[in-house]
C-alpha cells in the first residue's frame, strides 16, 4: 500500500496521508490534487511510505499526481524544512507559498497537446532589418533603442520590451502595423531565443580594488564562503557581479542574483542582458503575469535559465546547477518578509549556499550592522571598495544646512540657491523627501483637531492636484480615502491648513520658484508601475528633466551622469523614533541618496537640512565614514544588549476586538515565563501602530544572548500558544524582527 505524505496550504504543522497506488519515489516533491473536507486542494508530496498512523479505511485517495512539471529537488525541500523550523511557520504554507501562483492551481501546467502556456515574442521582419537607426530622428530615443534591441538580441518578450521604456509597447504596436516587426509564439519552457553560449561583450577594465575583490571571491568558487562587499556608491559593485557571473557560467553553473525591490530589476536585467546577450536569463518577481512567472520558474528549475534575477521570493527557486548567489543591497529591509512566513531572503540565501557548498556575495555601500559585525569578527570575509570606479569621480561634498531659521514650504534658501546654480550650468538635481503627498496632516489652528484615520493609529495625509483645486485625504497604511472637511468637525473653524511637507508640496514650491525648470516628481503616486518608473528614468537620461523630486524610490541603484546636487528635506524625522535601528536606517538612506550625486566625473554636492548639525550621525555622513558610524553604533548595541549581540523574536497579535488582542498577549506572556530559562521576556505592549485597518495590534518581545537557547524556547512556547482558544485573534512569531 503506497501512501503519500502531502503538505497543504493550511495553518497546521504536519503532513496529511493519502492513498496513491501508482506513486513511486520519483513523485516525491511533485504537486498533487487531493480531497480536503469538501474542497479539493493542491499540495506537494514530501514523503512516500507504506504505513500510516491512520486506519486504512480513513485514508482518502489522491485525485491526481501532476507529472507535467519537475519535482521539487531534495535541496529545496531541505530549505523549506529549515524555514518552517527556524521561523516557526507551518510547513505547508512555507512550501505552497514559495511556488508561483500558476503552480498552485488545480490543473496541469501542460496539456496533452503541448504547453498550455505560450509566450509571445517579437522579432524584426526583412523590412525591420532594413531600417537604418542612424537615419531616425535624434529625438526618437525610445524607437531607436527598441529597434537596436531587436537587432542585437534577435527577439524580445513583452516584459523585456516594457523594460526599455513605458512608451516602447506603444511603439512596438506601430512597428507591427507597419510590417517591420512580427509576433510569434514559443513554448512555455523557453526563455527566449538565446542559446547557452557565454557571449559576453567586452567589459570595462577593472580597477585594482575591483580586481582584488573579484580574485578573492573566485578563489572560493568551489566552497561555501560568505563575502561582504562593502563598496562606496559608484565603486563598481555591479561590475564585480557581472565578472563573477561570467566565471560561474564558464563552469556550466547557474547564478542567482537577488535585489530588494521590483523597481531595481529592469535596469539590472538590462545590464545583464547587454553583457550576456545570448545567455538564457529570467527574472522572477510579483509583477510578472502568472503564465510568464511559471515559465521563468520552470526554466530555472529545469536548468535552462543560466541567470536568475529576482526579488526576495526568488530565493526559493529550485536551481539544479546553482554555483553562486549574489544579494545586492543586502542591508535593505525589503529582503525581510513582513507577513506570512517572516523570513529574511538574505539569511535564507546564506543557508542555501552553505548546504550546496557554494559562495554567496553580499553587496552594499551601507551594510547592515549584523553583516558588518559578522565581517569584522571573521565570520564573513570583508572586502572594501573605497574609491569610485569612474576616473576623477570623487565622493560628493556633504554640507549641512541649518533649519533653525524660518524656511518656506520646507525648502531653505541654501537649497534654492544650489538648485539655481545647477540650472544655470545645465546640470540635474534631486530633492529628496521620503514622504509623499502634500502635507502629512490637516490641522485646525483654532482647537487643534487633526485629520486622524478612523481605522488606524495614524493621521490622514493631504494630497492635492497641481492647481490645488482637488484635494483628498489618504491613509498611507490602510488606503482609506476621503475628501477634506469643509470646516473643523470639532469647532466649525473653516480655516484648516496642511502642516508639514510632502513631495507634492515641495514640487509646488519649486515650480513657483523655477517656473521654466523641467521638474519631475517620482513617488508611489506618480510611478505606480514598473513601466512608468522606467519612463521617468528614461526622461532623466534623455536630459528631459532639470529637477527630480522624489522619495526612497530614487535613493539607490540609479546612475544619472548629469546629476550633481542632492538636497535632503526633513532628514531629522527619524531621529525622534523609538526604534533602536532608526539611526542605522537613516544613515544608510542618506549615504545611498547622497551617492546619486557626482557619479560621472562632475563634482557632486549634498545639502542636508537639519536642526541637529552637531549630531554624530551627520558628522560621519560628511566624512563618508561608514566604519566609524558602524563601530559607534555597535558599541551602543553591545552596552544595551541589542542585536547582533542578542537574538530576538516578537510575538505579533491582532484582532478586531481590542480586548481580545490584549488578553491573548498577556496570557502568552504568562505562558512564556515558566519556559524562559535564560530567555528574557518583556511585558505585553501595544504595537507602535496600535491600530491598523480596524484591527488592534499588540506585541511581546523575547530575547536571548544565544540563538541555541532561544529556538527551543520558541518551539515550546509556540506549542503552548496553539493550545490557546482564540478564534478571533491572529498571531505569529517573527524571528529576527526588523520592525519593533
Amino acid at each position: 500500500m503506497n501512501i503519500v505524505r502531502v503538505v497543504l496550504d493550511v495553518p497546521v504543522d504536519y503532513c496529511f496521508d493519502y492513498l496513491a497506488p501508482d506513486a513511486t519515489l520519483a513523485d516525491t516533491g511533485r504537486r498533487v490534487l487531493v480531497p480536503f473536507g469538501n474542497r479539493r486542494l493542491v499540495g506537494v508530496v514530501l514523503d512516500i511510505a507504506t504505513t500510516s498512523d491512520m486506519r486504512p479505511e480513513k485514508l482518502k485517495s489522491v485525485l491526481r499526481i501532476f507529472r507535467d512539471t519537475p519535482a521539487l529537488d531534495d535541496h529545496i525541500r531541505v530549505v523549506f524544512a529549515f524555514c518552517a523550523d527556524y521561523y516557526h511557520h507551518p510547513i505547508g504554507e512555507v512550501v505552497m507559498n514559495a511556488l508561483p501562483p500558476g503552480l498552485r492551481r488545480a490543473k496541469p501546467v501542460f496539456g496533452r497537446n503541448g504547453p498550455e502556456f505560450m509566450v509571445d515574442v517579437f522579432e524584426l521582419t526583412v523590412a525591420g532589418h532594413a531600417i537604418d537607426i542612424a537615419s531616425l530622428p535624434t529625438r526618437a530615443v525610445v524607437k531607436r533603442r527598441l529597434i537596436a534591441a531587436l537587432q542585437s538580441r534577435g527577439a524580445l518578450r513583452q516584459h523585456e520590451i516594457a523594460t526599455l521604456s513605458d512608451r516602447a509597447p506603444r511603439l512596438l504596436k506601430e512597428l507591427v502595423t507597419a510590417g517591420c516587426v512580427a509576433r510569434k509564439q514559443i513554448p512555455a519552457t523557453g526563455t527566449g531565443t538565446g542559446t547557452d553560449a557565454m557571449d559576453a561583450t567586452r567589459p570595462p577594465l577593472l580597477t585594482g580594488e575591483q580586481r582584488h575583490a573579484l580574485d578573492a571571491v573566485i578563489a572560493d568558487a568551489d566552497r561555501f564562503a560568505v563575502t561582504l562587499l562593502h563598496g562606496v556608491t559608484g565603486s563598481g559593485k555591479t561590475e564585480i557581479y557581472l565578472h563573477l557571473v561570467a566565471d560561474v557560467l564558464s563552469r556550466g553553473r547557474q547564478a542567482l542574483v537577488l535585489v530588494p525591490e521590483i523597481n531595481l530589476t529592469p535596469q539590472l536585467e538590462a545590464t545583464f542582458r547587454a553583457r550576456f546577450p545570448t545567455t538564457p536569463q529570467v527574472s522572477l518577481h510579483s509583477h510578472l503575469a502568472e503564465g510568464e512567472r511559471v515559465n521563468h520558474y520552470l526554466a530555472a528549475q529545469g536548468g535552462h535559465a543560466r541567470i536568475v534575477l529576482g526579488t526576495r521570493l526568488a530565493v526559493f527557486t529550485p536551481l539544479p546547477r546553482l554555483g553562486l548567489i549574489v544579494v545586492d543591497e543586502e542591508h535593505d529591509s525589503s529582503f525581510k518578509q513582513q507577513e506570512g512566513l517572516r523570513y529574511s531572503a538574505r539569511d535564507v540565501a546564506i543557508y542555501r549556499a552553505k548546504q550546496l557548498g557554494i559562495p554567496v556575495l553580499l553587496g552594499s555601500a551601507t551594510p547592515s550592522l549584523e553583516s558588518y559585525h559578522n565581517a569584522t569578527t571573521g565570520r564573513y570575509r570583508l572586502i572594501r571598495l573605497d574609491s569610485r570606479a569612474v576616473p576623477d569621480a570623487a565622493l560628493p561634498t556633504v554640507r549641512l544646512v541649518t533649519t533653525t531659521r524660518k524656511i518656506h514650504d520646507g525648502v531653505s534658501p541654501a537649497v534654492v540657491e544650489g538648485l539655481r546654480q545647477r540650472l544655470d550650468r545645465g546640470e540635474q538635481s534631486l530633492v529628496f523627501i521620503n514622504r509623499r503627498g502634500y502635507a502629512p496632516v490637516l490641522l485646525c489652528g483654532q482647537c487643534g483637531w487633526t485629520s486622524d484615520c478612523p481605522r488606524c493609529s495614524a493621521r490622514l495625509t493631504l494630497h492635492t492636484a497641481k492647481d490645488r483645486a482637488v484635494q483628498r485625504l489618504r491613509c498611507h497604511h490602510c488606503g482609506l480615502e476621503a475628501p477634506p472637511p469643509a470646516s473643523c468637525p470639532d469647532c466649525g473653524n473653516a480655516e484648516l491648513r496642511g502642516v508639514g511637507q510632502g513631495t507634492q508640496r515641495v514640487e509646488a514650491r519649486l515650480t513657483h520658484e523655477f517656473p521654466a525648470a523641467r521638474i519631475l516628481r517620482v513617488d508611489r503616486d506618480t510611478a505606480s508601475s514598473k513601466a512608468s518608473l522606467q519612463g521617468f528614468i528614461d526622461r532623466v537620461h534623455g536630459d528631459d528633466v532639470d529637477i527630480l523630486v522624489g522619495t526612497q524610490m530614487l535613493a539607490k541603484g540609479h546612475d544619472f551622469p548629469k546629476l550633481t546636487l542632492v538636497a535632503v528635506i526633513n532628514a531629522d524625522a527619524s531621529l525622534y523614533s523609538a526604534d533602536f535601528r532608526a539611526e542605522e536606517k537613516l544613515f544608510a538612506q542618506l549615504m545611498q541618496v547622497a551617492g546619486r550625486a557626482g557619479r560621472a566625473g562632475l563634482p557632486g554636492e549634498v545639502l542636508v537640512q537639519t536642526a541637529f548639525a552637531d549630531h554624530p550621525l551627520f558628522a560621519a555622513l560628511q566624512r563618508h565614514e561608514f566604519a566609524a558610524f558602524a563601530d559607534a553604533q555597535l558599541r551602543l548595541r553591545r552596552e544595551h544588549h541589542f542585536p547582533p549581540f542578542t537574538h530576538q523574536a516578537l510575538l505579533r497579535v491582532e484582532s478586531v476586538n481590542a480586548e481580545a488582542a490584549r488578553d491573548f498577549t498577556q496570557r502568552a506572556a504568562a505562558l512564556a515565563q515558566p519556559l524562559s530559562d535564560r530567555v528574557q521576556v518583556f511585558d505585553a505592549v501595544p504595537a507602535p501602530l496600535a491600530r491598523l485597518a480596524g484591527r488592534s495590534r499588540w506585541q511581546l518581545l523575547a530575547q536571548c544572548a544565544s540563538r541555541g537557547r532561544l529556538q527551543p524556547f520558541l518551539r515550546q512556547w509556540r506549542n503552548e500558544l496553539e493550545a490557546l482558544a482564540a478564534r478571533d485573534v491572529r498571531w505569529a512569531i517573527d524571528v529576527d524582527p526588523l520592525e519593533l
